[in-house]
């Protein structure tokens, strides 16, 4: 009887996030149909989706509890599901003078979007959360990093779709400009679209845009940039643990996130081959499909108004940090490859 009790209990208690959560999987079926059919990701169109709807039509308050969950546990297994993707084994493909280029140009980059940020008079979280997007790999980072600076879901938001909007005309733009006014060979080209560009379907078609060597050397390149990810994060655990003392007592006592943790323990099976290839596959695009769930979640909780109050800022400071992030790849080359 106790034990029934329970179990009862139980289900009352998780009943509440569950049409929250089938609302949220709906839409981003949605979205993940749709993007079929646009020139962006699914990830960019399930936030868009997901701002459009809660802001035309509203949400319901008994679904806020399940997006709530969609957007904190669910976030965070994409987030630890995503080191599948980090073989670290990459960096023996890379000559250590290409490392040391895409190491600065992350550095550059994230450096550049705090200077922008004080001269605009930016929120520096937004700022920063620009920055990695722009430096490192667009949505995955952003959502990798924004609960260690303390991003709220607007800033999110706006960072989201901000570097993947400029991600997508670099896609375009890239390929000519390195062909047909750089003048660069295929393995200039390749590097620079791969140091660039935010997201790996861009940079895959981009570079393969132009043909399979620079396509080749693009994604080798972008997965360098990815393997970035797990120092960036330890590095700002570490900075804004020192910067705020009393968050450092409250994590002395529970320790890491555990999404840091898995992601971080989850980057060894590929750089130790710990699974089948296809196996990594999978998990791969399941850290996919969960950051696509989440991201409708954060969406859905976005106030339009204050995007269109914060976006003009953001987009103009993000696209300064992507021109300065071109022009300091384009240098790199010129000078040492």
């Amino acid at each position: 009887m106790k034990n029934l009790q329970t179990l009862f209990y139980k289900i009352r208690h998780y009943q509440i996030y569950f049409s929250g959560f089938l609302f949220t999987l709906l839409l981003a079926l949605i979205a993940f149909w749709l993007s079929g059919f646009l020139p962006v990701g699914a990830v960019v169109v399930g936030i868009s989706l997901g701002i459009i709807v809660g802001n035309l039509f509203g949400v319901k308050e008994a679904w806020l509890p399940g997006i709530g969950f969609a957007e904190k546990h669910i976030l965070a297994w994409a987030i630890i599901l995503m080191g599948v993707k980090l073989d670290f084994n990459i960096v023996k493909e890379l000559g250590l003078k290409a490392v040391l280029i895409i190491i600065a140009a992350i550095i550059f980059t994230i450096t550049v979007s705090q200077i922008l940020g004080k001269v605009f008079r930016m929120n520096r979280r937004l700022a920063l959360l620009l920055g990695i997007g722009n430096g490192v790999c667009g949505s995955s980072a952003i959502a990798a990093t924004e609960k260690i600076i303390g991003a709220d879901k607007h800033e999110v938001g706006i960072s989201v779709t901000v570097v993947n909007f400029l991600g997508v005309i670099g896609m375009f733009l890239l390929p000519l400009i390195t062909e047909f006014v750089l003048h660069y060979n295929d393995l200039q080209s390749g590097f620079l679209i791969g140091n660039t560009l935010q997201a790996v379907g861009q940079v895959v078609a981009a570079g393969f845009s132009i043909n399979d060597t620079a396509g080749h050397t693009a994604t080798i390149v972008k997965m360098m940039r990815i393997l970035m990810l797990t120092p960036i994060v330890l590095t700002l655990l570490l900075y804004f643990h020192q910067k705020n003392k009393k968050q450092v007592v409250v994590d002395k006592k529970r320790g890491l996130p555990y999404f840091i943790t898995g992601f971080i323990l989850m980057s060894l099976i590929p750089t130790f081959h710990l699974l089948h290839s296809e196996t990594i596959t999978v998990l791969g695009k399941l850290s996919h499909y969960l950051l696509l769930i989440a991201m409708v979640a954060i969406g859905l909780k976005i106030s339009f108004r204050h995007i269109v109050k914060q976006g003009g800022k953001a987009l103009l400071v993000g696209s300064l940090i992507f021109l300065i992030q071109i022009l300091f790849s384009v240098l790199m080359v010129k000078f040492f490859l």
